[in-house]
Order: C-alpha cells, then sequence, then structure tokens
C-alpha cells in the first residue's frame, strides 16, 4: 500500500487533466456520449499515460492540491480554445440561416443545450465526421499527451498573466470569425443577388406576391450552392482543424512558459 500511494497521486493529476480537457474538447465533450463511457475512457487513457511519465512521487499537501487545480485549468482551457476555433462553423450556419429566412426555425444542440440555427448544426455535424474521416480525434489524444512535453505535471505556475497568451485568444477569436465568414460569403452573396432580383421583380410587377414566391427560391438557391461549393467548404474546414491544433500547440506553449 505504501508502494502504490506515490502512484497514485500521479495518476490523480493525470486523470484530473484528462478528464477536464474531455469537458470541453469537441467530439469527445458531446452529450450524447454517456458520461460513464467518458469517465472510464478517461481514467482508461490516463493510466497508459501514467506509464509514460518521469515525475517524482508527490506528497499530498497545499501544493499538491495547487497542482490539482492547475491541471484542471489546463485540461479545461486547451479544450475550450479548440471549442471556441470549431464554432465557426456554427457562426457560418446563422449567418447563412439569416439569409435563407431559417432563423426563425432553430433546434437544440444536444452539446450545449441551446438553440442554434439549422444550417450551422447540419455544417457542425458533417465536421464532426470530416474530423473523423482525417483521424482528427488521434490528433486530438496526441495533443493531451504531448501537452505534458509543454506543461510538466509538478510545476504550478502557468503563462496566463504572458501577453502571448491574450494575443493568441484574440487572433483566435479574429481567425474564427474571418472563416466563418468564408464559409457562409457564397450563399450570402448569392442570396443576397436573389434579393436585388425579388425587389426589381417586385418594382416591375407589383402584382407578384414577393413574400410568397421569395422565400422558397432563396431556400432552393442557397441549397443549390452548398452542394456545389460542397468541396470547396470541406476545404475551409479542413482549415479550420489545422487551426484548432496549431492554437492548442501555441497555447500550450505560452501556458508552459515557453517561447513561439
Amino acid at each position: 500500500m505504501e508502494e502504490l500511494y506515490p502512484a497514485l497521486t500521479v495518476f490523480l493529476l493525470i486523470a484530473v487533466r484528462v478528464s477536464a480537457f474531455f469537458v470541453t474538447i469537441p467530439l469527445l465533450s458531446h452529450r450524447t456520449i454517456p458520461p460513464m463511457h467518458r469517465i472510464g475512457f478517461a481514467l482508461l487513457l490516463s493510466w497508459m499515460m501514467y506509464y509514460t511519465m518521469d515525475v517524482e512521487p508527490l506528497e499530498v499537501d497545499g501544493e499538491y492540491i495547487l497542482l490539482i487545480v492547475k491541471e484542471a485549468c489546463v485540461g479545461l482551457f486547451i479544450g475550450l480554445i479548440a471549442y471556441i476555433v470549431l464554432s465557426a462553423i456554427q457562426i457560418a450556419g446563422n449567418f447563412i440561416d439569416f439569409q435563407m429566412g431559417f432563423a426563425i426555425a432553430n433546434v437544440i444542440d444536444p452539446q450545449t443545450g441551446a438553440q442554434t440555427p439549422l444550417m450551422g448544426q447540419y455544417l457542425y455535424t458533417l465536421s464532426l465526421l470530416l474530423l473523423l474521416t482525417f483521424n482528427g480525434h488521434h490528433l486530438i489524444l496526441d495533443g493531451i499527451f504531448y501537452s505534458y512535453q509543454f506543461i510538466p505535471i509538478d510545476k504550478i505556475g502557468l503563462g496566463f498573466n504572458e501577453p502571448m497568451a491574450a494575443e493568441i485568444v484574440i487572433k483566435t477569436f479574429a481567425a474564427t470569425f474571418l472563416i466563418a465568414f468564408q464559409i457562409a460569403s457564397p450563399v450570402v452573396a448569392t442570396l443576397f443577388l436573389v434579393d436585388i432580383a425579388l425587389g426589381i421583380v417586385a418594382r416591375t410587377s407589383p402584382q407578384f406576391n414577393i413574400f410568397v414566391i421569395g422565400f422558397p427560391i432563396k431556400i432552393t438557391v442557397a441549397f443549390i450552392i452548398l452542394v456545389i461549393l460542397m468541396g470547396v467548404t470541406f476545404q475551409v474546414i479542413q482549415r479550420l482543424f489545422d487551426l484548432m491544433f496549431l492554437v492548442m500547440r501555441d497555447m500550450m506553449t505560452v501556458l508552459g512558459g515557453g517561447a513561439l
């Protein structure tokens, strides 16, 4: 029992970071995955990672409690920054729904429990399937594994006070909205031209009820554009995945006190 005690202290720190990471990271944090499965997978992954750690036994004292809090913050923050990047897809869906007229018909997102746009949820589901196709879940697991090289398990301090941390978050928000605009811009621009055409028709032929015929026309045109540009949309989403992994790496470097 005395030999097992030091091992449990290190294992607990690993399990805290991995479990907190699973709470916020896209795909693995989805509410449709049963909590018991996520807990079991987190413990199994922590047990496997424990044998790769070369850490001296830790004593349970005030410093150890701070290490637990630090590990939880690391897991939550890295997963959250990745979720913020991937939320660009739902932002793009919100832009598209507003132009299509679907903004009045939102659905409940099983991930957050909040109302989300129809096209946003559709594109987000496709992006998760694309992430699985590219073995992105393996890269996510690699990220939490190699995070210990950037942020050692026995280091208490984090680089939240570094100016680079705030700069990375600000640039991530800017890149997220930029990619969301790139995904939504073809549909939004096309529907804007459709609105102009319907406005001209309404002025030249007042007998047409534009509110009746315009709604199905805009929906049909939007779906046609989405089908035509599906390959381009997937390429932009793939760039979004690259940005997500890059931001995770940079954030781990800054939190660990390293230089970019």
